[in-house]
């Protein structure tokens, strides 16, 4: 993938075709026609840079994605956690906790993922 980040437009367009996917780009011309208030011109284009950028393919005129919405996020955030935090974790956790208390529930389910990476139940 070329580029990762996404302006709120973007991202917004994105969501679109996530959601919606697979669909012809005669409906994304629609959906973000009646979302966006965007005409076909600018639909395409917008397409179009995100093709360019990896994470959409326009084929026989349907749109998927080639990245899945979580995916992109996933990469962005490891992109986030690397260029913030030289690429620790506890670093990160540590700066998002001094803000905001974790909940039981949450701290539960992290615990849970770090166990699953172990293998352990």
């Amino acid at each position: 993938m070329k580029e990762i980040n996404l302006g709120v437009v973007e991202a917004h367009f994105a969501d679109i075709v996530w959601f919606n996917e697979p669909l012809s780009s005669g409906e994304l011309v629609g959906l973000c026609e009646k979302e966006l208030g965007w005409k076909k011109s600018t639909t395409y284009t917008v397409l179009k840079k995100l093709c360019e950028k990896g994470i959409f393919k326009n084929e026989n005129s349907i749109v998927t994605s080639l990245v899945s919405k979580e995916e992109f996020y996933a990469i962005k955030s490891e992109k986030f956690v690397e260029e913030t935090f030289k690429g620790s974790l506890p670093a990160f956790i540590a700066a998002f906790t001094k803000r905001k208390s974790l909940t039981a529930k949450e701290i539960e389910q992290i615990q849970q993922m770090i166990n699953d990476f172990k293998g352990e139940e």
